[in-house]
């Protein structure tokens, strides 16, 4: 039987366009819904079998340590990774916190709220047999500006930087890795996770799985509205 792999949330970012409410305090732990966001991240995660988390943390990463040692999520493990000095982008966060993660794992990023079948998604990354998946959701634009090519369940390139208009998909959020993508890099080189998948998806490496809910994010304070009014609707429901 299949067990979630260990998580981890990449949540080291300076989360530059929620100022004000981000100048002196990272975004994991904005209130939403009358708790930090990083409490509601941690609950799904549970919810889905998870039992180990590995959080990623940069700027203002011991007020996210200090917060969930006050307040632990039962049943789930943490450990924590933090950038140090350097700011390592999300690829080096990661490549640094691989001792922690084993040899295959989840990644997520810190302002996403992701209601999707996490076990189907580990299904699909073994069955593809290659060593990275990407959850994609058809966007159209609707969202953010698609940047996946993804075709007769086939995902043929992926670019956050360079777009063109057959990209009709963007990523989820929610991505599945083999540790050895990330030892070609120098312990302690920043790199951005985007640039290794648009990589991997040039090789052909890269699977997919399509999601057919929504992805709500605290990233922008639209965002944050948006996820507010659905964790509010979804505990009174």
């Amino acid at each position: 039987m299949l067990k979630p792999f260990p998580v981890a949330i990449l949540a080291g970012g300076r989360a530059t366009r929620l100022h004000p409410l981000t100048l002196s305090r990272p975004k994991s732990l904005i209130e939403v819904a009358g708790r930090p966001f990083i409490l509601h991240q941690l609950e799904l995660l549970r919810q889905q079998g998870v039992t180990h988390a590995i959080l990623c943390l940069g700027h203002l990463g011991e007020q996210i340590e200090a917060c969930l040692g006050a307040q632990p999520v039962t049943g789930l493990g943490l450990e924590y990774s933090h950038d140090g000095a350097l700011a390592l982008g999300t690829g080096g966060a990661l490549r640094k916190a691989l001792p922690l993660l084993g040899e295959h794992f989840v990644v997520l990023n810190g302002d996403s709220y992701l209601p999707c079948p996490l076990m189907r998604i580990l299904g699909a990354y073994a069955a593809a047999g290659r060593p990275a998946l990407m959850t994609v959701l058809h966007n159209a634009d609707r969202f953010a500006p698609s940047n996946v090519r993804f075709e007769r369940g086939v995902l043929l390139d992926y670019d956050k930087r360079r777009r063109h208009p057959a990209m009709r998909h963007i990523d989820f959020g929610l991505s599945v890795f083999a540790r050895g993508v990330f030892t070609g890099y120098a312990p302690g080189e920043p790199f951005d996770l985007a640039e290794l998948c648009h990589e991997l998806a040039a090789r052909g490496e890269l699977a997919a799985y399509e999601v057919k809910e929504r992805f709500y994010e605290i990233g922008s304070h639209q965002g944050l509205r948006e996820t507010e009014a659905f964790l509010r609707e979804r505990a009174a429901s």
